[in-house]
């Protein structure tokens, strides 16, 4: 069985010009949202096996945070430029490199590929993953490249920890 943990990345801000959108940072709010759910989330589940984040700096913040918060070595963490995409190609890609030996694991990335990626492959339809939302999904396969239709046993947004 393999378990995995899909984090849209917290909050980020539109309030600096001229930077490129993978720069953009998180908002106060994205940093709070993100503690507190990785907080919380320490608390209910076991440690993912790996953590995998897209390279921008909105999801990369978020995934640090989250790293800290379960003490998963920061040199561990992988970064992904292919998850910085807003479809679920890239996203499936990634899970089902994603090697046997892992068989938990926790993906930081954004919006559109993230409510593809969970109605695709969870069977709960969710309209939509809120910034620093959760969506955990436990599939029956032995091999991260088989994985098909799996079982949506988590879905936890920061506005039911507020």
């Amino acid at each position: 069985m393999k378990t995995l943990y899909i984090v849209r990345h917290a909050k980020s801000s539109w309030e600096y010009s001229g930077i490129e959108d993978i720069d953009r940072p998180l908002k106060k709010r994205g940093i709070k949202d993100a503690h507190l759910i990785s907080k919380f989330l320490a608390k209910e589940i076991d440690r993912p096996d790996v953590f995998v984040s897209s390279s921008a700096n909105r999801a990369l913040h978020t995934a640090i945070i989250f790293c800290e918060n379960f003490e998963f070595p920061l040199s561990n963490l992988q970064v992904k430029r292919q998850l910085y995409s807003f479809s679920d190609g890239y996203l499936v890609k990634t899970v089902n490199a994603l090697d046997d030996g892992f068989n938990s694991a926790i993906i930081f990335s954004h919006d559109h590929g993230i409510n593809s990626f969970v109605n695709k492959f969870g069977n709960k339809p969710i309209s939509h993953v809120s910034t620093c939302g959760v969506v955990g999904i436990q599939f029956e396969e032995k091999h991260w490249k088989n994985i098909k239709k799996g079982k949506t046993f988590m879905i936890e947004f920061p506005k039911n920890h507020k």
